[in-house]
């Protein structure tokens, strides 16, 4: 097996993780399994066989979460966010204000377990992240995008 490759993460972000894996572990698994056994008790035979198919389910997505999360905890690398702060170009875990069109947009560059576009955490390896990467305040970026590219300028790093 290839050695994964780090997973830049906040400190933020490493405990959100380590709780959604302790919730996994003992809250949901334990309530799926006994969702399991209860669908199987209630009603042998096929008349219980969808809501059984569906306990299962359930119990599989858990598993794969907590494998999932397991992973990206033994890969995580720490996220240096006063360093970050402190930078004049652009680093995983800076906060960037830019200017497109005539519209300020607000990025911080995050690793990928930690994405969240609807609150404006953009992964490195996006388009944006990679394009926004190493730059500077008053840069010119160009970022492809499917509608065409979106020119931006670099007005603030924080």
């Amino acid at each position: 097996m290839t050695p994964q490759k780090p997973v830049p993460i906040t400190k933020d972000g490493l405990t959100r993780l380590q709780d959604e894996l302790e919730d996994l572990i003992t809250r949901k698994r334990p309530a799926a399994a006994a969702r399991i056994q209860q669908t199987r008790e209630d009603s042998p035979g096929s008349q219980n066989e969808g809501e059984y198919e569906e306990a299962k389910k359930e119990q599989a997505f858990i598993e794969g979460r907590i494998r999932e999360i397991e992973q990206l905890l033994a890969n995580t690398e720490l996220i240096d966010e006063k360093k970050a702060h402190k930078s004049d170009e652009v680093r995983v875990g800076s906060t960037v204000v830019v200017r497109a069109g005539r519209k300020d947009q607000t990025f911080t560059i995050v690793g990928m377990a930690e994405v969240d576009p609807a609150n404006g955490k953009v992964s490195d390896e996006s388009p944006v992240g990679s394009a926004l990467l190493g730059r500077k305040v008053g840069d010119d970026i160009e970022v492809a995008a499917p509608a065409g590219a979106v020119k931006m300028k670099i007005k603030k790093i924080k």
